[in-house]
């Protein structure tokens, strides 16, 4: 069969494909495993409390408002609940399926202004560059993390990428106008202003802008935007798209998706959610260092390699391939050919505004994984049919490019086999590291990428068949995937996770009437959502203070709580024997793992503290 004179086949295939990836990648055991300490429960807990207090407003745990992040995941996680039940894959299922929409989003934006055909196929529906791309925005470290975690962060890229596709398509697509730069800036904002409506593509730009504010705050609009701004004044283009992008009705648009949550947060928590939210968990975040989250400037270098791996290896000739600083060349160039450039300064923009940012996490860079796929895809999709200036053995920056390849899998394979020695201890699991090393996973792990190097090595010196590097690096990555990384997850579930789900669950089994429960000695958010109740949460180092508001409030809680002169507590061992507490003082009503749930006299306890020295 002539796939050219069968599109509608090309397009089943086409479907069959990214279906099958995302089930591998984001749907497979996506509810398998139990919340992850310390930050998934605290929004599995809060957008449970949505759901059965009717308050869709202000977010809540344990009995107190949480302003770290806006609605919009805690409203799709409770909607999750009513159609899954309130359970792991309900709580995870809107970051699995903003992944799927990216994934899609960049098959699509590839398959339509990505490279030529490959000459050896016969029909011209598939593109190396759209398959190359999709594969890698999905099958990376990054993106599989946090697509796995019932948190805002696979949200906000999904929507954040979204809206930058939308506005490529409608910048890509629509017709160039005219673009005197003779005018002076007055009349150029006056071009700005007016009423035109924008197109499906820039009005999907605004929508999907508006729910990554929605999904994290300010941030959702000031990267798309930043990306957009320096993308069209790279091309001189600024003043000409602005006016065709129908900004005033795009903006009220976004504010009518933006705002009305805002008003109505503000109205009910008053200064207490501007100084938090806006001040806390966002000027300060971008100015200072919140939580401890510091880091060195070259911080997301690290995090791009290792989080991006194998493909981040390709980047810097990726990028150089490029030669965006041609800005002439680029200037000329129509604009459906110009997705390589912004995807460079997708990549760039938010690469940058993280580095300059005082607080650090991983998770920030998680939205230019997309523009990376894309670079990536761009240039071995292009050179994939013919013969390439780059991607042969003749030019030695490929050629080195290959040799760093196979020499980082290399020391991966090593420092995988050797990971176990370099685990410290864990409060959770008495011998992590023996744990680990008896599973066979850091084994295999080696064995997988040191046998990925072999083949790419291998492959690079034959000439027929180096085209295939970047499709041994997939294999790899899809073996150590299902082979390491899934099975990791349900062992990390099984020794740090699993004790306290159980506990929690089975409280009810000992629980009398109006017997709280507290947890001393470390604050694991799972217990909250897991047994469904609000937890006292006290830290050892406040039981030796002899002054002082924690002090204070340790008394209160012993003196002035319910009516039970019992509590029910998750601790350890040696954490309770920390504080003062002998065998004798407690029962044990259960054991699982490191932790036990035990029952507590306050009058011991509290005899306990005024006595401590």
């Amino acid at each position: 069969m002539r796939w050219g004179r069968h599109p509608g086949s090309a397009w089943i295939l086409s479907m069959a494909g990214l279906v099958a990836i995302a089930i591998m990648a984001f749907l497979w055991h996506l509810g398998s495993v139990g919340l992850v300490d310390e930050t998934e429960p605290l929004f599995a807990e809060a957008a449970r409390h949505m759901k059965i207090s009717g308050n869709w407003i202000t977010p809540y745990f344990n009995q107190e408002t949480r302003f770290d992040k806006p609605p919009l995941i805690y409203w799709l996680i409770a909607l999750g609940y009513y159609i899954f039940g309130v359970n792991e894959w309900a709580v995870r299922w809107p970051s699995a399926l903003s992944a799927i929409a990216l994934m899609v989003g960049c098959f699509l934006t590839l398959k339509k202004f990505g490279s030529t055909t490959h000459k050896y196929l016969k029909f011209a529906e598939i593109q190396p560059s759209a398959w190359i791309a999709t594969a890698l925005v999905a099958l990376n470290l990054q993106t599989l993390i946090w697509a796995r975690q019932g948190v805002s962060d696979m949200l906000l890229s999904g929507c954040m990428g979204l809206s930058l596709f939308s506005f490529f398509w409608g910048y890509a697509t629509t017709k160039e106008s005219d673009n005197n730069p003779a005018i002076n800036f007055v009349d150029k904002l006056k071009n700005c202003c007016h009423w035109q409506f924008p197109n499906r593509w820039y009005l999907g730009f605004y929508i999907f802008t508006g729910l990554a504010v929605l999904a994290k705050g300010p941030v959702g609009i000031v990267i798309p935007g930043l990306i957009v701004v320096v993308f069209l004044a790279y091309l001189n283009r600024l003043w000409s798209v602005l006016p065709e992008m129908g900004v005033i009705w795009g903006g009220i648009i976004f504010g009518l998706i933006t705002v009305p949550w805002y008003i109505l947060v503000i109205i009910e928590n008053g200064q207490d959610y501007i100084d938090s939210f806006f001040g806390y968990h966002n000027v300060q975040r971008f100015t200072s260092v919140v939580n401890g989250h510091s880091a060195p400037w070259y911080f997301y270098f690290v995090v791009v390699l290792i989080g991006f791996l194998p493909w981040s290896i390709y980047l810097p000739i990726a990028i150089y391939r490029l030669e965006f600083w041609r800005r002439n060349q680029w200037i000329n160039q129509p604009r459906n050919q110009q997705l390589g450039l912004f995807a460079w300064v997708w990549f760039a923009c938010i690469f940058v505004f993280f580095t300059i940012a005082v607080t650090k996490l991983p998770s920030y860079v998680l939205p230019l994984m997309p523009a990376a796929a894309i670079l990536i895809g761009i240039f071995w999709g292009e050179e994939f049919g013919k013969n390439s200036s780059y991607i042969n053995r003749k030019n030695r920056w490929f050629f080195n490019t290959v040799l760093v390849n196979i020499l980082f899998l290399v020391v991966l394979a090593i420092a995988i086999i050797y990971s176990p020695q370099f685990i410290g201890p864990d409060p959770a699991v008495e011998d992590l590291a023996s744990v680990v090393n008896n599973s066979g996973l850091p084994i295999k792990g080696g064995i997988i990428w040191t046998a990925t190097a072999v083949l790419i090595a291998w492959l690079i010196g034959d000439r027929h068949q180096w085209r295939l590097i970047i499709t041994a690096n997939l294999i790899g990555f899809i073996l150590f995937f299902n082979m390491v990384f899934i099975p990791g997850l349900f062992l990390v579930d099984e020794y740090r996770q699993i004790p306290l789900k159980n506990i929690a669950q089975n409280l009810a089994t000992f629980q009398q009437p109006q017997e709280e429960l507290w947890m001393i000695g470390f604050a694991k958010p799972t217990v909250v959502f897991y047994s469904q109740q609000p937890v006292h949460f006290f830290r050892i180092n406040d039981f030796f203070r002899a002054e002082g508001e924690p002090l204070l409030h340790i008394l209160n809680v012993l003196q002035n709580t319910s009516e039970s002169p019992t509590a029910l507590v998750v601790s350890r061992a040696k954490d309770l024997a920390r504080i003062g507490l002998q065998p004798g003082d407690y029962p044990i009503l259960t054991k699982q793992g490191n932790y036990q749930l035990v029952r507590i006299s306050k009058q011991i306890l509290l005899y306990r503290v005024i006595h401590n020295e």
